[in-house]
């Protein structure tokens, strides 16, 4: 079998496509899209990309955080 059969589709992850959707609406706020943030000098590329991960890390943490509150008061804990 290979790794990639005609017709398979992997799994995508859900909290991998919200956390691009995070990183590219980041990038939005600020007036980049992909071709503006590969015009940047590497080391500001660099930046805007790690503030961007850590704005999706933390928008990620609040959404794991309301998901576990809304669980806990609904007593499915």
């Amino acid at each position: 079998m290979t790794a990639k059969e005609p017709g398979a589709h992997a799994m995508e992850d859900p909290e991998g496509q919200l956390e691009t959707a995070l990183i590219e609406e980041f990038l939005r706020a600020r007036g980049l899209d992909s071709s503006a943030l590969h015009a940047l000098p590497e080391d500001e590329r660099k930046r805007v990309l790690t503030e961007a991960s850590v704005y999706a890390a933390a928008k990620l943490a609040e959404v794991e955080a309301r998901a576990h509150f809304v669980h806990k008061i609904h007593g499915e804990e």
